[in-house]
């Protein structure tokens, strides 16, 4: 199981809370990673200067969306006439997770102010859920972690795209470098020693085994999507015997 790391400071009075010692931790936590998202925000630079949008408008994208997946595939839509309605089913598949992710996280943040409960939440991505959920789980009771976590990611997200917007074209190739492989990797690592809690191997397998089964039969994205949902209708199955 994932033990509480010592980086992990707790509110002063023991409840669960939002300090700024607690940020910057966070931010150290997730640093490491936040430096890896930069190429995937130039190659976000890159490709929405292809697409005709001005450097102003993909950083303001990026600083407002904050989600690599719907921004790059917005692009596909950015033409005359914009398929709107089309445009926001896509983003509801490829953001859904956000409602699984958030419903994770509601036993803590639902002690926090309502204002500073959506501040936290308008940096959520996936790299600092799954840092921090696991935390909180095992005695973290610093928001300051999740909140940290996801603005060392937004900057790196915002200045990568910043990057690619105003200089993309002097860049190289930058699939030669196999980025790709880099986030595979650190979800790979964070969830394994979850892998051996007896309660979550039903819910994995079951996910797995449906995003999987679907993938032939449902568009890209959206067998991830139902994997993950019915993951989570296990786990609430499970947990309610």
């Amino acid at each position: 199981m994932v033990r509480e790391q010592p980086d992990i400071p707790a509110a002063p009075d023991g409840r669960f809370g939002l300090s700024l010692a607690g940020t910057f931790g966070g931010a150290r936590r997730l640093l490491p990673i936040a430096l890896f998202t930069v190429p995937f925000g130039i190659a976000f630079g890159v490709a929405a200067s292809e697409q005709g949008l001005s450097p102003v408008q993909s950083i303001v994208m990026s600083a407002l969306v904050f989600s690599g997946a719907a921004q790059f595939a917005a692009l596909d839509f950015w033409r005359e006439p914009v398929a709107f309605v089309s445009l926001g089913l896509l983003m509801l598949a490829l953001n859904g997770r956000h409602v699984i992710m958030g419903a994770a996280l509601f036993p803590w943040l639902r002690q926090l102010p309502l204002r500073r409960r959506v501040f936290v939440l308008g940096f959520l991505s996936d790299a600092n859920f799954a840092d921090s959920q696991p935390a909180f789980r095992n005695g973290g009771r610093d928001a300051g972690l999740l909140l940290g976590g996801g603005m060392a990611l937004w900057t790196a997200w915002v200045t990568g795209t910043a990057i690619g917007a105003l200089g993309g074209h002097a860049l190289t190739d930058l699939d030669a470098l196999g980025l790709d492989v880099v986030m595979v990797c650190f979800f790979a690592a964070v969830t394994a020693p979850q892998l051996f809690v007896r309660s979550n191997v039903a819910p994995v397998l079951v996910a797995a085994g449906t995003a999987v089964l679907t993938l032939g039969w449902l568009p890209a994205g959206w067998n991830t999507l139902f994997g993950a949902l019915a993951g989570g209708i296990t786990a609430l199955v499970t947990d309610a015997r």
